[in-house]
């Protein structure tokens, strides 16, 4: 069985969130720290840490 990715992430979000309950600002100082990395001048240096 085959999962798109931003379906099996949009799952555990969620899960997350009702489960673990952190609070909002924590969530969105995440999102938005994600998404600036991976456009920055470090994305090729934390993808070469994560591989």
């Amino acid at each position: 069985m085959q999962v798109p990715l931003w379906l099996a992430l949009a799952v555990v979000g969620y899960l997350g969130v009702k489960l673990i309950r952190p609070p909002a600002w924590l969530i969105a100082v995440l999102l938005l720290g994600g998404f600036l990395l991976a456009d920055s001048v470090l994305a090729p240096a934390i993808n070469a840490l994560i591989k």
